[in-house]
């Protein structure tokens, strides 16, 4: 997982796309949001695979 943002980082920093960070960061929050709501927001995810 570290290695994926620090190759993130280097492509942003070697083509000058820095306005690629907030989303990746948006991105994350949202994802560690729906991973620490207790299931509920995953629970259609899940049922759909099964």
């Amino acid at each position: 997982m570290l290695e994926l943002l620090k190759d993130l980082w280097d492509f942003m920093r070697v083509r000058k796309k820095y306005w690629m960070a907030p989303i990746f960061m948006i991105v994350l929050l949202l994802g560690g949001l729906m991973v620490l709501a207790k299931g509920s927001a995953v629970a259609p995810f899940i049922y759909t695979l099964f």
